[in-house]
């Protein structure tokens, strides 16, 4: 699929300092483009950099390439947001940090592949990577999850460039349990594959194979139903845990990306769509369709499993040239004869330990796992651009729900067309909530749900607008009713790269109950205040006051 120099082998759940960007949520800190911060982890150091690390671009002294204006240009900009974003972290606000983190990757990640200095961008985004993920380490400590320690304690080299001591007492033990377990793939006992059964029972392995079993839980019903339509085994699912972790907004620097690890020319292979508006590598669904296609297509070629897995890993052609260079059409035998990369020849090895482990819960301690629940949503087509926090409102969930549902988003303006995955069973108020909007306005305005104790000046200060800008695109509302929703005109939408989660604390958005109806715009689209005065009515108090909060 990827060769070991263009992607990163995200060891079960692990993704590196230097490679990943880490899309770990932590509970006590906030996410940045998957990275996760601890609020409190401002320091006075706002000049220094984590580890020594370069906060400039470095270049080898040999490098001789022609520096092109669009790679400077894309360097520079993503210096600027990457030093926006170090002061912004230094002085404690996190979603500044975070916004200008996102802004400063995503520039280089959308840098033409065809530059003739392209090995400037991408050894910056490794630079920047490191950087931004050495920010977050250094600062979380204590404060973080079991899961996400697993990340920060076991770097990719531990994993697959390491061969660990073999437990002779496994083999008889593992041969036991093979003879009893029923698999389509092969699950050969080898050295390699009783060190990582052995790695992954010890303290440190374990926590990185208890995360993304739990995580598993949120897409496995996806995967195997995929898996069952394109007839590939089920077994492959752990392709994902190594790849990923079951991280859908995972990213390599190398600009392999998503659950499935998909580098662009193999996810266009398989129709998988990127546009700056969004990728499709990201979204879960559409990836594992493509990655089902994928192995097929190589066990097609192969007619071995094995070769098929290793050729995922780093590419046909390298799986081509070894067999061609030794004559063997046999992984334990191309591995015999390191004629495959250090990390390939690991990759396996980690994929078939899972499955044993995985197959036989009760020897590992592993039947107790509690694994996350579905990740289950209705899909509803948008006919104009919309903004995810109007798609939030429609839904009554904070916007980090809709963001979470959509990893495949890029930016929070959501085109025309996009098929828009919302929680399950709220399709149809959604679409009834997002027709209330004028087509033209979706970009920007909102939709409110007026609460007892609210009032037009109090509504109006929470969106930064005035009364008289509500009032002239909603007729009534000089008299409002608990349970009517207003059309809110926000005057613009920052169309910023989409952040992987809302800020703690987003409050959940309301629509009218089924009795009461939009107070519809008498001028849809109008920006001019009317002429009167409206004062403002308070209602009965019935419930606490809950307004939205417009996210700027």
């Amino acid at each position: 699929m990827m060769a070991p120099s263009q992607r990163v082998f995200a060891g079960l759940v692990l993704l590196t300092a230097a490679s990943v960007l880490r899309a770990q949520v932590n509970n006590a800190g906030l996410r940045i483009s998957g990275l996760s911060f601890a609020a409190g982890a401002a320091t006075d150091n706002a000049g220094a950099s984590p580890a020594g690390l370069p906060i400039t671009e470095s270049a080898p002294a040999s490098d001789s390439t022609p520096h092109s204006p669009e790679a400077d240009d894309r360097l520079a900009r993503a210096n600027m947001h990457f030093d926006a974003g170090r002061q912004f972290y230094f002085q404690g606000n996190i979603g500044g940090a975070r916004r200008e983190f996102d802004a400063s990757i995503d520039t280089l990640l959308n840098a033409s592949d065809s530059l003739p200095d392209h090995r400037r961008i991408e050894r910056r985004l490794e630079e920047l990577c490191d950087l931004i993920y050495r920010f977050d380490v250094e600062s979380l400590g204590a404060g973080q999850s079991e899961e996400a320690a697993a990340f920060d304690k076991a770097p990719i080299d531990e994993i697959s460039h390491t061969t660990f001591p073999v437990d002779p007492s496994l083999a008889p033990k593992l041969q036991s349990e093979l003879n009893q377990t029923a698999s389509a793939i092969p699950l050969e006992l080898a050295d390699p594959v009783l060190g990582y059964v052995h790695y992954f029972s010890t303290d440190k392995g374990r926590r990185t194979l208890l995360a993304g079993f739990r995580r598993s839980g949120r897409y496995k019903d996806l995967i195997e139903r995929i898996f069952t339509e394109e007839g590939v085994p089920q077994e492959l699912i752990y392709v994902a845990q190594a790849e990923s972790g079951f991280l859908p907004r995972a990213i390599s620097y190398k600009k392999a990306v998503g659950m499935w690890q998909f580098i662009p020319g193999t996810g266009a292979n398989y129709n998988l769509v990127h546009t700056a508006a969004y990728d499709e590598r990201f979204d879960p669904e559409k990836a594992t369709r493509a990655a089902a296609k994928y192995l097929k297509d190589l066990y097609a070629r192969y007619g071995d499993w094995y070769l098929a897995i290793a050729a995922y890993n780093c590419g046909a052609g390298a799986v081509d040239r070894a067999v061609e260079r030794t004559g063997y059409a046999d992984y334990w035998e191309l591995l015999k004869r390191h004629a495959l990369p250090k990390e390939t020849a690991n990759y396996v090895p980690i994929i078939v330990a899972i499955t044993i482990m995985a197959k036989n819960p009760t020897d590992y301690g592993l039947e107790s796992v509690l694994t996350d629940p579905a990740e289950e949503y209705d899909t509803i087509p948008l006919t104009a651009s919309t903004n995810l926090d109007l798609v939030a409102d429609a839904t009554l969930q904070p916007v980090s729900v809709i963001r979470d549902l959509n990893p495949s988003l890029l930016r929070s303006l959501a085109p025309a067309g996009f098929q828009i995955h919302v929680p399950k069973g709220s399709a149809e108020t959604a679409q009834a909530a997002l027709d209330t909007v004028p087509a033209e306005n979706r970009q920007a305005w909102r939709l409110h749900r007026v609460s007892a104790g609210d009032t037009l000046a109090t509504i109006a200060r929470s969106f930064h607008l005035t009364p008289e800008r509500i009032v002239a695109v909603n007729r009534g509302a000089e008299s409002l009713e608990t349970g009517d929703t207003l059309l809110i005109p926000a005057a613009y939408h920052d169309d910023s790269p989409a952040p992987s989660r809302a800020r703690r604390g987003a409050s959940k958005r309301l629509l009218p109950a089924a009795s009461k109806s939009p107070k519809a715009a008498a001028k849809h689209g109008s920006h001019s205040a009317p002429e009167h005065r409206v004062s403002a009515q308070v209602l009965h108090r019935k419930a606490a006051v809950r307004t939205a909060s417009l996210a700027r």
